[in-house]
């Protein structure tokens, strides 16, 4: 039997801040995790250069019941606080598009730095540890794995949710949740490729890649389309994806930067409007948006008519995808905990006592852009900062 003052299941990101953050005020901390190496979404994110924040990080770039949950402890981290911690490691950075970080080198550095400080700090990694109960009798969790027991008087569950199968996630942490009378919003995947039927109008044209906006549930985001063998994918795909309710429609313009009706005009009368559309967008997209007859006019011959129905097809085509692509392919879990019964400002529950929710088990789902690795950081520091030691000073 170990004991310690707390144990924090989940050796992701935030459970990897968590553990740090606790460590360095004395506490002793046990971090168990059924994975052969820590922050594995940490070393993949990224292609491999993860993306560790975002330089205009706000509650708004989070969806999820309670918009103003995250308020509390992202006012308490700043991306500064990761620069920071970048710097004392000696990890170089870059900033990309839309205020993105990334780490310059690949190779698990910024997961092994994690590690390392952690280590240093005095947690203990309990790594290949299969988690196969968890109790709570008289203020001690007690913690049940396929290599003996731990018990603690506080229990982080910074166990993610199960997007990325194929890397370990699992629902674990909703079903410890419920288990203590948390409720959960159903996890659906989030920031994931979208499926079209076989027969959509622009099947085929896999590989092609154009700027273009996406509306969805009255939000807007304008980035590249990447068109794949099932659907769209892409960074304007997955911010949408958020937002993607089955059954709805989504609306896409395919010329975010310019009016098609002016760039007609600006033609002259001569040419025909598949040679201005060719001009305009990849000329596979170009066909199978507008083909037939129509395409084949000259812009002169064109009546107010056509030139409304052109205008639709490329700034306003409409289309209702059936499904996403699911678990396997989305990069973080949306829903989970209801934030209902958690304070915002400790990531304690307010069911539970001892029992704190950090990372994305929470129904807390960033946009696209280093925002959900950011909210690891920011609720694994608040909940860091929050448990209390077995000897205070």
């Amino acid at each position: 039997m170990k004991r310690v003052d707390a144990v924090i299941l989940g050796a992701g990101a935030s459970g990897l801040w968590c553990a740090r953050t606790a460590a360095a005020r004395g506490l002793s901390v046990c971090v168990v995790d059924h994975a052969r190496t820590p922050g594995k979404k940490v070393r993949i994110a990224g292609g491999g250069k993860c993306n560790f924040t975002n330089l205009h990080v706000t509650h708004a770039d989070y969806v999820g019941r309670n918009p103003h949950f995250c308020k509390s402890a992202l006012a308490r981290f700043s991306p500064w606080h990761m620069v920071e911690f970048l710097a004392t490691h000696g990890i170089d950075w870059e900033e990309r598009d839309h205020g993105q970080l990334f780490c310059l080198r690949g190779d698990g550095i910024l997961a092994d730095a994690l590690e390392e400080d952690c280590r240093t700090r005095g947690a203990e990694l309990l790594l290949r540890h299969a988690i196969t109960s968890v109790t709570c009798a008289d203020g001690l969790y007690t913690i049940t794995t396929d290599q003996g027991l731990i018990q603690a008087p506080s229990l982080v569950v910074a166990l993610g949710g199960p997007a990325w199968p194929q890397a370990g996630a699992t629902d674990l942490g909703h079903r410890i949740a419920k288990q203590f009378g948390h409720a959960v919003i159903a996890p659906y995947p989030a920031l994931v490729p979208l499926a079209m039927a076989q027969t959509w109008p622009l099947q085929g044209l896999s590989g092609i890649a154009v700027p273009a906006t996406i509306t969805c549930n009255d939000r807007r985001f304008t980035e590249n389309l990447l068109f794949t063998h099932t659907g769209i994918s892409g960074p304007v795909v997955l911010h949408a994806s958020c937002h993607w309710q089955k059954g709805a429609a989504i609306h896409i313009n395919f010329l975010p930067s310019m009016q098609l009706e002016e760039a007609l005009h600006d033609a002259g009368g001569k040419p025909l409007v598949r040679t201005v559309l060719g001009k305009l967008l990849p000329d596979r997209l170009a066909t199978a948006l507008v083909s037939g007859p129509l395409a084949d006019k000259q812009v002169a011959q064109l009546s107010r008519q056509d030139t409304e129905h052109l205008c639709h097809r490329v700034h306003d085509f409409t289309i209702t995808p059936t499904r996403t692509e699911g678990m396997r392919r989305a990069e973080v879990t949306g829903g989970g905990v209801d934030t209902a019964h958690v304070s915002s400002k400790t990531m304690e529950s307010t069911r539970q006592a001892g029992l704190y929710l950090v990372g994305e088990v929470l129904d807390v789902t960033g946009q696209l852009g280093g925002f959900n690795l950011h909210w690891a950081w920011a609720s694994g520091q608040a909940a860091g900062m929050a448990l209390p030691s077995s000897n205070p000073a």
